[in-house]
């Protein structure tokens, strides 16, 4: 979702400046290189860390708690969808394709971004929904699980490479955008790496699922 879908990640950002500010230290792109696709209960000790602040669990609760209300409130505006999602969004309904969406973000972020009219998915599993979140393939398994198909039959598009390393351990040819300056993805069997979604299309996705298998 964020950054793939929807260019979410610059709002990120601002939430996550004005965090750097309160723990006293200034936002870092390398920090969000490395923190892009992660879970809050990943990305928010390591930001605690970066800047030298404690990151016990009651320090962890408290800035999570803080980072969501943020950004529900970041939220509320609609926010950019991204070039060539819609479009794809749209033939792959027409195809019949079955459609889900697996975000690290948690539910309430997820609902705030779909509330705009983005979809709709057939399935959406959000990350305070998962045991083990991205790298772990449980996101996309339980995904590809409650659409009734086959992992290894899905392409997952995504941004980030915990992202990419949870679609590719569940079997799943990926579509690899980087949005993040930082992250770089190099082609690999049955993943595709480009600059955006804009030209991809049903049949582009469709050649990439028989690769290999």
């Amino acid at each position: 979702m964020d950054g793939l879908l929807v260019d979410t990640e610059p709002v990120w950002t601002i939430a996550e400046v004005e965090l750097a500010e309160q723990l006293g230290g200034e936002f870092s792109p390398d920090l969000k290189a490395a923190i892009v696709g992660t879970r809050l209960e990943v990305a928010v000790p390591t930001i605690l860390r970066w800047y030298g602040a404690p990151a016990l669990p009651q320090d962890v609760a408290r800035t999570s708690s803080w980072l969501l209300e943020r950004m529900v409130q970041l939220f509320a505006e609609r926010p950019l969808v991204l070039p060539g999602v819609l479009p794809l969004l749209g033939a792959l309904r027409a195809a019949g394709v079955p459609l889900g969406l697996v975000s690290s973000s948690y539910r309430v972020l997820v609902d705030a971004v779909l509330a705009h009219g983005i979809g709709p998915f057939d399935v959406t599993v959000a990350g305070d929904e998962v045991t083990h979140g991205k790298p772990h393939p449980q996101p996309y398994l339980d995904a590809a699980g409650h659409l009734g198909v086959d992992p290894g039959r899905c392409v997952v598009l995504e941004d980030s490479p915990s992202g990419v390393a949870s679609a590719e351990a569940a079997g799943c040819a990926v579509v690899a955008v980087p949005s993040v300056p930082g992250v770089v993805f190099d082609p690999a069997p049955r993943r595709l790496v480009l600059r955006s979604l804009e030209g991809v299309d049903v049949e582009r996705l469709g050649a990439l699922v028989l690769l290999n298998s």
